[in-house]
């Protein structure tokens, strides 16, 4: 029996005028952000949910409901924290990230790296095992009309 799992996150948020914009742990400026009950930082939240869905433990929801006024505008790294915990817990480490944000602007490039070093640092992991990278749909749909963003994680963990 191997004792790697596989897990896939992901999320979609609204943007609107005024609103913090927070991804990868990284506040960028732009004149929308992402309309949460928590903080919205959709690329920590992904990794969340595809690290608890690599070790059977559930989902963000579950531990974090937004029905909860605890939650509301909770730092997503308290989130991520909470659920590398939980991994470790249970014997498991991180192997790899892949992430996949999809929004039309702000421009993600000029951020990548702070990012991806703030991913790194949260989590503890070395920075050539944090992969981000972003995509448009080319002006369609709600992410092209710039309405909203979505994002996709993949990570790979190993029992210990």
């Amino acid at each position: 029996m191997s004792n790697l799992r596989i897990g896939i996150g992901y999320d979609v948020h609204r943007l609107e005028s005024n609103l913090p914009f927070v991804i990868g742990g990284v506040k960028l400026n732009h004149h929308k952000g992402i309309v949460a009950h928590s903080d919205g930082d959709i690329i920590y939240h992904t990794i969340a949910d595809a690290l608890l869905g690599a070790a059977a433990l559930g989902d963000i929801g579950h531990l974090f409901p937004d029905t909860d006024l605890k939650n509301k505008d909770l730092d997503s790294s308290v989130i991520l924290s909470t659920v590398i915990d939980e991994l470790q817990k249970k014997s498991y480490s991180i192997v790899n990230i892949d992430v996949s944000l999809v929004l039309e602007r702000p421009k993600i490039q000029p951020y990548m790296l702070q990012i991806r070093e703030s991913i790194s640092q949260l989590m503890k992991l070395d920075l050539d095992v944090v992969s981000v990278k972003a995509t448009t749909t080319e002006k369609m749909s709600f992410i092209g009309l710039e309405q909203g963003l979505s994002c996709y994680s993949v990570v790979l963990i190993e029992k210990k």
